[in-house]
């Protein structure tokens, strides 16, 4: 039987989930509130939470895993826009998306991001499902699609920075002085090696008869 070990909570674990929270509530709002001045009409289903759906995949722990999969976010969605794109000018039809999805997979490999070919097949999969419900106008999924994915990675990047102003701005003194104690201790590691390194004795060569 799997026994379930529950950890206890830190305050930036509770941080994490608040702003993680608060991310996706903005995001909603800013996406029904501007999407009708912009486009003169309600903001679709799929707007919304595909909007949602990039803050949260935005939003991580840290600024540097944030940044990494707002780009992994941004590059699947532009792959998948110029997909698609390419593919809505003809006859729709779950094969052309079967074929999108292989060749998408094919060309992450190709450029070395295989780790984005999850995120191409869903977002060409919805773009592609949302497009033929409405065949008039399917040329504008792809557009819509990469914008909502701008403004929701954009309201995760702004949050997880505006998080770690005020974290800094609250903790900082404590946080210098962590650092300070990691960098004296690493610049205490680089003087023994060094000095090690010197006191180690020249390694010999076997010299030649030939060379004497």
């Amino acid at each position: 039987m799997v026994q379930v070990r529950f950890k206890r909570l830190s305050a930036v674990d509770l941080g994490h989930a608040v702003n993680l929270a608060i991310a996706a509530l903005v995001t909603y709002a800013l996406t029904t509130s501007i999407t009708p001045v912009l486009l003169n009409r309600p903001a679709e289903s799929v707007g919304i939470l595909w909007a949602v759906i990039s803050t949260v995949f935005v939003v991580k722990d840290t600024r540097e895993r944030s940044l990494s999969a707002a780009i992994s976010r941004l590059v699947s969605t532009c792959v998948s826009f110029a997909l698609c794109l390419i593919y809505l000018f003809l006859p729709a039809n779950p094969l052309g998306m079967a074929i999108l999805i292989g060749g998408g997979a094919l060309l992450m490999m190709l450029a070395g991001r295989r780790d984005e070919i999850n995120l191409v097949a869903i977002t060409t999969a919805v773009i592609l499902i949302v497009a033929a419900e409405n065949p008039q106008a399917a040329w504008q999924q792809p557009l819509l699609r990469l914008a909502d994915s701008v403004a929701g990675v954009a309201v995760g990047i702004a949050c997880i920075w505006i998080t770690s102003f005020l974290f800094f701005h609250l903790h900082g003194q404590e946080v210098r002085r962590l650092w300070d104690r990691s960098d004296r201790a690493t610049r205490m590691l680089r003087r023994v090696v060094a000095r090690k390194n010197r006191l180690k004795p020249p390694s010999r060569t076997q010299t030649s008869p030939y060379d004497l």
